[in-house]
């Protein structure tokens, strides 16, 4: 993996007495004040320092296989084009022209020997070099001219980028959960589906929906049937200890990697296997596998791993299936949610697995978890709202705060 160069002015987000006053009012162990989901001025802070200078997933390599596939990225004003290069290398550019500013590629996919501007045919490469602007001056310097490049990370066929100037450190991630995430193959695995959830609430709503399990029993009745996440962990503690002897037999690592840490210059990324209820071992209405085992894994141990990578990139993994949950701010109260499944790179629809039954439980979940994050930012709207104390099953959500507030202060 290499990260690339970033050629982008300093960023100018510096928190404002405002905001600083905003978040000097955050009692511990409560959630946010109202103002922190419906203040524009919040909003835009949140995309410069928290979505701008963060690790965001961006796409699977399998999405750009040969040379001259792209596929483009959205976040707030900025668009970026991913795409593989002549010598393989995968190339995170700026999605706008070096000379008067036009978007170059408005498809979310495609193949092209050369990026042509379509409002002036400026021409770049797929490095983004300039390689032809039609009548220019006497002079020009062509090399002066490239598409503005941000960071670029591959992780096991998981594709990320940073707009940051100095973005923190993605190489100790990749050490840290290597051992761990290498056995479900994920570079060798391909899409079997997307889908996006629009949710009408602000994006911090979606995280700390996603973070915790408090309501797991209450809104998902399906997830609630396989996972015991809906219950405190040292009420599970001996299936935990029989599926990590399991997870050994078929080939999983045991362990668990923990970094969310305040103040840190590493990227946010933890990795961790909580069990299946007895007689489940995958995501399906059955609880039975649905999909050949990914990657090196030899069997179904009856398990599910959670792996963070950034702040908004999640992805959850069975023995025979992944979803990578990606959440994108869109407007103070408009969130995508967008979840790709994943499936072993031989896996055939129809023969070696059932769509329907693949995405059953994430689909009727996902759906859920919309409803109840958008009635959770209609209360907050209120003027009646006020912040009330966390429960011990939401620790994870409390310290997503405690990071969230050091990071846009």
């Amino acid at each position: 993996m290499s990260i690339s160069s970033i050629k982008r002015v300093s960023d100018d987000s510096a928190t404002t007495p405002e905001i600083s006053k905003l978040i000097a009012t955050y009692r511990q162990g409560y959630g946010l004040e109202r103002r922190f989901y419906t203040d524009l001025k919040v909003f835009e802070h949140d995309i410069k320092r928290v979505y701008l200078n963060s690790w965001l997933y961006a796409g699977h390599v399998s999405q750009i296989p040969n040379p001259g596939d792209y596929i483009t990225f959205e976040i707030a004003n900025e668009s970026v084009i991913l795409i593989r290069g002549e010598q393989q290398r995968i190339n995170a550019l700026v999605n706008v022209c070096r000379h008067r500013g036009s978007r170059i590629c408005s498809a979310a996919s495609g193949q092209a020997k050369s990026l042509v501007c379509p409002y002036h045919g400026w021409t770049y490469d797929m490095d983004g070099h300039l390689r032809a602007a039609r009548h220019a001056p006497d002079g020009f310097d062509k090399s002066l001219y490239s598409l503005k490049r941000i960071n670029v990370g591959v992780f096991h066929g998981l594709m990320f980028i940073n707009f940051a100037v100095a973005p923190q450190n993605f190489e100790t991630m990749q050490q840290k959960l290597d051992e761990c995430t290498k056995p479900f193959g994920f570079d060798r695995a391909k899409i079997a589906h997307r889908a996006v959830y629009p949710i009408k609430a602000n994006w911090k709503l979606a995280v700390e929906n996603y973070t915790e399990c408090y309501h797991c029993s209450i809104a998902h009745r399906e997830y609630s049937k396989l996972h015991t996440l809906e219950v405190p962990h040292e009420q599970v503690a001996d299936l935990n200890t029989a599926m990590m002897a399991r997870a050994t037999e078929v080939g999983l690592v045991p362990k668990t990697v923990d970094h969310v840490t305040p103040g840190s210059t590493e990227v946010e990324y933890f990795f961790w296997r909580s069990p299946l209820y007895p007689g489940h071992v995958s995501g399906s209405p059955d609880g039975k596998a649905v999909a050949p085992p990914l990657g090196d894994i030899r069997g179904y141990d009856g398990g599910a791993t959670d792996i963070q990578i950034g702040p908004v990139s999640f992805f959850l993994a069975y023995s025979d299936y992944a979803v990578i949950y990606r959440f994108i701010a869109k407007s103070i109260q408009e969130t995508d949610c967008e979840l790709i499944w994943l499936v072993n790179e031989t896996a055939e629809e129809d023969t070696d697995y059932d769509l329907s039954r693949l995405t059953w439980l994430w689909d009727v979940t996902t759906e859920s978890d919309k409803r109840i994050i958008e009635a959770n930012q209609q209360g907050v709207n209120s003027d009646y709202y006020e912040p009330g104390p966390y429960s011990k099953m939401e620790q994870s959500t409390s310290r997503f705060i405690d990071w969230y507030l050091e990071k846009i202060g």
